[in-house]
């Protein structure tokens, strides 16, 4: 009898292609096929937005959720993976925007002075970072947080009184590198009915950055570093009998925290081209954080991927899906008043209980639950 002999290519291919998406993803696939579909739906969704809708507020939105997604990460990497409640974090999202608005603003609109203000910024993160954690963490956890609040505080009030550095209340605008600009056309004729400008260069700039730091704050978790984060988020005698200088880990983990959340300031003044007290520096900012990463999932990565688009798109479109719904019930009684869009912070925040409610683990952790 014939048989046809057994392929191994097919089997050996099916295990590089497992093993290169395993070492990108630091061997923590998203362990759902729910969670795997939404993700790589979100994934493609920011990738194509330029070319899947048309005007501005799309592709600011997307933007937006960008900068969210590096900014939520690395706050979860503090509150989820380490234990630790900081309310300095926007402070750190500012110190990014802010160098490089006033590089840019004072060198000129060249790669230089982007380069000079992003490495000026990371320094002075990585010190105040630094400065925090050996002077604050060893006290007990809620006086770390109103340590934390107060130099966030701080650094507000600073940067609106120092108006000669940081354009006060008003802030700092200023011009792009010609790259950036929308009068900069890299191909002369547009692709898909788009115009591959410096606004189009400058966003897939902004997605490609934001990605990498995602892939790279989702390798440090899966470190053996993280795995010390863990440990002491679990039980800090025990990590601190084992060997592991406690203080000494969490100010690093504080440290690459403050680097990644400035990368994303900077980001979010590139592409505003603009940087003021409102734009990154506001507390408001920072409860918006806390509800993304808690909406998510604390202490998975993903997470932050899943409270970042959410709320950036109940934001930015709650209110328009309110307005069409209140016009369509004209005429009843009682409805349309209830949907009102001027009342759409309330309803934001009636979404946000009910989805804390429903997802005590957030959602990533109730997609993996479902699938066990």
């Amino acid at each position: 009898m014939n048989s046809s002999p057994v392929q191994p290519l097919p089997l050996d291919g099916a295990r590089k292609r497992d093993g290169f998406f395993s070492a990108i993803l630091s061997s923590d696939p998203p362990r759902s096929k729910a969670l795997t579909f939404v993700l790589l739906a979100i994934l493609f969704g920011l990738a194509a937005t330029p070319f899947l809708f048309s005007g501005s507020q799309p592709l600011s939105t997307a933007a937006k959720i960008c900068v969210f997604i590096v900014l939520v990460a690395s706050y979860d990497l503090l509150l989820g993976y380490t234990g630790i409640v900081s309310f300095a974090h926007t402070m750190f999202f500012g110190i990014g925007g802010y160098g490089m608005a006033i590089a840019l603003e004072r060198l000129g609109p060249t790669w230089t002075s982007v380069l000079i203000g992003l490495a000026a910024a990371l320094l002075v993160s990585a010190l105040l970072a630094v400065a925090i954690g050996l002077l604050s963490l060893r006290v007990r956890a809620i006086f770390f947080s109103m340590i934390t609040l107060a130099v966030a505080s701080a650094m507000a009030v600073l940067a609106s009184q120092l108006s000669t550095i940081t354009g006060g209340e008003d802030g700092l605008s200023f011009q792009l590198p010609y790259e950036l600009r929308p009068a900069f056309r890299l191909l002369p004729e547009p692709v898909l009915g788009v115009p591959v400008n410096g606004r189009l260069v400058a966003y897939y700039m902004l997605f490609v950055v934001a990605l990498l730091m995602f892939l790279l704050l989702l390798r440090i978790v899966n470190s053996p570093f993280g795995r010390v984060l863990q440990a002491i988020r679990e039980n800090e005698f025990r990590a601190e009998a084992l060997g592991y200088r406690v203080v000494a880990y969490r100010t690093m983990a504080s440290v690459v925290s403050a680097l990644a959340a400035t990368v994303a300031g900077a980001l979010m003044a590139l592409w505003l081209r603009y940087n003021g007290p409102d734009t990154t520096l506001s507390f408001s900012i920072m409860i918006d954080i806390l509800l993304m990463v808690v909406i998510g999932g604390m202490g998975t990565m993903y997470g932050s991927v899943i409270g970042a688009v959410l709320f950036v798109l109940a934001q930015n479109y709650l209110q328009v899906l309110m307005d069409a719904g209140n016009k369509a019930l004209a005429g009843i009684p009682v409805l349309p008043n209830l949907i009102h869009p001027d009342r759409w912070l309330l309803w934001l925040g009636a979404l946000f209980v009910i989805s804390v409610y429903a997802f005590p683990g957030g959602i990533v952790g109730r997609l993996r639950q479902a699938e066990q």
